[in-house]
């Protein structure tokens, strides 16, 4: 059994200005989008788009955003090694839920006529 290590974070206070720097960016971007209002669509979304790209860029040049990126990879890494079922097994699997879900839903519905027929009819007297 592997023993997990602890992981300490330390955050600097160049890497908290990246952070903040990056949300001003987000923010600053909403505003020259809305700023640049009597200009045409095209530019205002340019402008936006390069603003937001500036934001992305200074986050990933964080701490954070580099802790991003190796998850990222860390991922793509793990999916490589799941075994994917062939076509056959995966249309068998799909029959077998779909044979198993038409008999429950038959089963409830029985279940809630019997229950109704039951309670209505025979207890309360009740004719439809």
């Amino acid at each position: 059994m592997a023993t997990q290590q602890s992981v300490e974070t330390v955050t600097t206070g160049a890497d908290k200005a990246k952070l903040a720097g990056a949300a001003v960016l987000v923010v600053g971007a909403i505003v020259v989008f809305y700023a640049l209002g009597k200009q045409d669509l095209w530019l205002r979304v340019i402008a936006l788009l390069l603003v937001l790209a500036a934001a992305v860029g200074l986050f990933f040049a964080s701490e954070s955003g580099r802790h991003l990126i190796g998850f990222g990879r860390e991922s793509v890494r793990e999916v490589k090694k799941v075994v994917w079922p062939t076509r056959k097994e995966a249309m068998q699997m799909t029959g077998y839920v779909m044979a198993f879900v038409f008999t429950m839903a038959l089963f409830m519905f029985l279940t809630d006529k019997t229950l109704e027929w039951v309670l209505y009819d025979l207890i309360l007297g009740w004719k439809r």
